[in-house]
């Protein structure tokens, strides 16, 4: 009979984006008593970072730890959206069951069935938990329904298909086994997980086997490297062998500190046992995969997958008539010291020298959110760069140049329908599925290349007046579709001076174009204002002010009144540029602007048939 330690539970919680994972996991903090009664805890106390509290997404796996009934409960919060899936996917290999959250409304949503097809391919014990339950729209039954469905759909095997399930509605703190009598605490939640999560198995007394999973970085120890211990046990002071690439390099060392988890907090600990989840430092080219042994015993575990990049960009230093007016990072040798230490904690991001020039460097992550997050950061910490239009990530499969495609799962009103599928069919995108899913409401899912999604979220809403709801997930690379595909159709308006703008000469320009700015604002050549109602570029003046003359007026002066001007969120900009274009991002502002700044040197350049440097890899 397999020991097992009891006293132990390891488990995951995965969902699709928004479902209310970080949420519940605030809840069991309070209902195991982690917090005191009195102690005030900000809602959604997992995600730390203030991106990530702003925009209600978790962006980087985080575990915490609490007691109940005597027993530990090893909680992991996984990344719900698309582009940090490389998260999920290495998590499921340290639990030994997941919590899968499905909304009571919603119900089955692309990432669901992403993250539920990793836990069930590493074979572990799900509870499926049925969030959201007093949605006045809930459908719990249809939902459970829909998860039977994917569960056979992904090849379930029958101790997987017999799930129980828990009904809750998180952010009220209330649980119960029927949906229709949901109105006990969340001990129903912590309860189902002593009951059917395996306890880890006990093998203390044999040769040490931990694998480091998830990276954090400390600027006093550097890397840390988490993860969790397979077998044996492992104590500070003792000699222990790091194990790289599956055996190919074992490098001796010294354990000088081990971190246990409690509630939100890291404590340092002597020792740690089997089945333990725990941190270590002090070993600085540590990496995800990598095995720590006993000295004598060298037996590595599998390396661990990483998710391929599929989306790069170009960082290079601001080089603006307004560059160092905002902040305090400005050289390229602090991006560049920014972004290694990046990569030191983000192992899904890649950083090269761009090989036309020193000063540029080629950033590659898995996708627009991943990037847009990287740039938001730095420039809250206040650094000074630009970017250049997000592109995609090929590469070569059986001597075929090949793309990323991605999974695109759409719900709108039936009215809305026609005009998505042909904007979707202009980005040769194929639909696979249509179908009804509430009445008046349509599912569409469609498969696309990760190109045709750039810069397609503001005519998605558009085409669908805000009614329509979209997710997609990177699915596999095919070969390449050598045409153009999405896009920017409309030219743009260029500032021809520098200077502030004015009522006056925004308001003459209005017939030409939306603008991007209002009066009082200061620009300079070459940045971009506004986008033009033709498909060519146009050189204008917006710091034009009126002439006052001693002459009188037949007709009284009115005042100015300006449409409001669009505005640029830091997403929509990167994916509003085209290839001979910069987003300038400082800590207070977010610009576009052409790569050569001077009209007349841009008109040089195409009447010469250049090619506008892209700085693009």
């Amino acid at each position: 009979m397999t020991n097992r330690r009891e006293e132990i539970r390891n488990i995951a919680i995965i969902a699709h984006v928004d479902h209310g994972k970080t949420t519940l996991v605030d809840k069991l903090l309070m209902q195991s008593g982690t917090f005191r009664e009195n102690q005030h805890i900000q809602t959604r106390a997992m995600d730390s970072n203030a991106i990530e509290r702003e925009r209600g997404i978790t962006i980087l796996a985080k575990n915490t730890s609490l007691t109940y009934k005597d027993h530990t409960i090893n909680i992991v919060d996984t990344p719900g959206h698309a582009d940090f899936g490389g998260e999920v996917e290495r998590i499921m290999k340290m639990v030994d069951g997941v919590l899968l959250l499905v909304d009571a409304y919603e119900g089955c949503m692309p990432q669901t069935r992403f993250v539920l097809k990793k836990a069930l391919e590493e074979h572990l014990k799900p509870i499926v938990v049925v969030n959201k339950i007093d949605k006045p729209m809930a459908r719990p039954a249809e939902v459970v329904d829909e998860v039977i469905d994917l569960f056979i759909d992904l090849g379930a095997d029958e101790s997987q298909l017999e799930f129980p399930v828990v009904y809750t509605s998180a952010v009220n703190g209330v649980a119960g086994t029927d949906p229709d009598h949901v109105d006990q605490d969340m001990s129903v939640v912590l309860d189902m997980i002593l009951k059917e999560v395996p306890a880890p198995v006990d093998n203390r007394d044999e040769g040490l086997q931990f694998q480091v999973t998830m990276l954090d970085y400390n600027d006093y120890v550097g890397r840390i490297g988490i993860g969790r211990i397979y077998r044996g046990k492992i104590k500070v002071g003792e000699e222990a062998a790091l194990v790289k690439n599956g055996g190919k390099s074992v490098e001796n060392f010294r354990i000088t500190k081990l971190f246990g988890y409690k509630a939100l907090k890291r404590y340092e600990i002597q020792e740690a046992t089997s089945g333990d989840i725990i941190a270590i430092t002090g070993i600085s080219d540590i990496d995800i995969g990598d095995t720590i042994n006993d000295v004598d015993q060298i037996d590595p575990l599998a390396p661990l997958r990483i998710d391929e990049p599929t989306m790069k960009m170009t960082f290079l230093p601001n080089t603006s008539p307004f560059a160092g007016q905002e902040g305090d990072f400005v050289t390229s040798r602090k991006i560049e010291d920014r972004l290694n230490a990046e990569v030191e904690r983000d192992v899904s991001l890649e950083v090269e020298s761009a090989s036309d020039s020193h000063d540029s460097w080629i950033v590659s992550g898995r996708g627009e959110l991943h990037l847009s997050i990287l740039i938001e950061t730095l420039r809250r910490e206040g650094y000074e760069l630009s970017v250049s239009k997000p592109t995609v990530i090929t590469k070569e499969i059986d001597g075929k140049l090949c793309e990323p495609f991605e999974s695109v799962q759409i719900d709108v009103p039936e009215e809305y329908v026609g005009s998505v599928i042909e904007s979707f069919g202009q980005r040769k995108a194929e639909l696979k599925d249509m179908r009804q899913e509430q009445p008046g409401q349509t599912r569409l899912v469609f498969m696309i290349p990760s190109r045709g999604l750039i810069g397609y979220n503001r005519q998605f809403m558009a085409d669908t007046r805000g009614y329509g709801i979209m997710n997609h997930t990177f699915d596999h690379f095919a070969p390449f579709i050598r045409e153009e595909i999405g896009g920017r159709r409309s030219g743009v308006l260029i500032s021809m001076d520098q200077g502030q703008t004015t009522a006056y000469s925004l308001g003459a320009l209005e017939d030409r174009g939306e603008m991007f700015v209002g009066a009082g604002v200061n620009v300079y050549e070459g940045m971009i204002v506004g986008e033009h109602n033709r498909e060519n570029d146009l050189t204008v003046n917006v710091t034009r002010a009126k002439h006052a003359t001693n002459v009188r007026s037949s007709n009284k002066d009115f005042t100015v009144t300006l449409k409001e001007p669009r505005k640029m969120s830091l997403e929509d900009s990167l994916s509003y540029l085209n290839d001979d274009e910069y987003c300038e991002i400082t800590p207070k502002s977010v610009r576009m602007r052409k790569k050569i700044l001077n009209k007349g040197e841009r008109e040089r350049f195409e009447r010469r048939g250049s090619k506008i440097p892209k700085y693009n890899g």
